[in-house]
């Protein structure tokens, strides 16, 4: 159910189960896995996360899953953590076109992602409270962080859900699109991005990281961001990006 599809250096990665609203069992974790595990290996220098039809993903796909046998901590701690973390660690920017249902498992997947775009009619949120379950894949954090604890238990009592334009507004994802322009607009910007200083980009991102977990002051970040600099400035380019600028040309980076 998981499509890895590579062209001119953009790996496009695709939720490909429609008909139950691309809801991801363990296996279908372990072949998303390899599908990102594949895309590093052939050296892509961006990556498009999507869902086929209707949703974006609906979360864990609980059709076979009964209360007694259910093994939820090996679902969520020996398939799902090692997943979000290898997306996590990609070595090139991703992105996620994301449309209808991004619930549980599915909002995991983008809280993984460097840049989201979502469908204004995107439906985000917790539904957990019908199933006598608590919200997971990491959604606690990132309500919490974006919109503070009185929203996240809103959310979470209710089982309310906020479409994508109101996700947005509250700073949990990048951009809100019109549904019928969210998957080429995001196509543009993965292949605007993949023509880009890759190591550059993926020593910013390391850098935003450490802000977000170390809760870097002022002062720490500027000399993390001086070190970068330092870094980069020995690459090849750094040399390509200062000769287009001199010279009054495109950069044509390598990555």
């Amino acid at each position: 159910m998981i499509d890895l599809r590579i062209h001119d250096g953009v790996a496009e990665v695709v939720l490909n189960a429609p008909q139950k609203l691309n809801a991801l069992d363990g296996s279908a974790l372990a072949e998303l896995g390899r599908a990102y595990d594949d895309a590093a290996a052939a050296g892509v220098r961006a990556l498009l996360l999507r869902g086929e039809g209707r949703s974006f993903c609906a979360g864990r796909d609980l059709s076979t899953v009964t209360p007694e046998g259910d093994d939820a901590r090996g679902y969520l701690v020996d398939d799902l953590l090692p997943l979000l973390q290898k997306m996590s660690a990609f070595p090139a920017p991703t992105f996620a076109a994301a449309q209808g249902a991004c619930l549980g498992v599915g909002l995991g997947l983008l809280v993984a992602t460097d840049v989201v775009y979502v469908a204004a009619d995107a439906k985000i949120g917790s539904p957990f409270a019908n199933l006598g379950a608590a919200l997971d894949s990491g959604g606690h954090w990132l309500f919490t962080e974006r919109l503070g604890p009185h929203r996240t238990l809103d959310l979470i009592y209710t089982a309310d859900l906020m479409t994508g334009a109101e996700a947005v507004a509250g700073g949990l994802f990048s951009r809100s699109l019109d549904p019928a322009e969210l998957l080429d607009r995001t196509r543009d910007a993965a292949v605007r991005v993949a023509s880009g200083p890759t190591q550059a980009f993926a020593a910013s991102r390391e850098l935003v990281a450490q802000i977000r977990d170390r809760r870097l002051g002022f002062w720490e970040a500027l000399d993390a961001e001086n070190a970068v600099q330092e870094k980069l400035s020995s690459t090849p380019d750094y040399a390509e990006g200062f000769a287009a600028f001199l010279g009054k040309r495109r950069p044509v980076f390598q990555g």
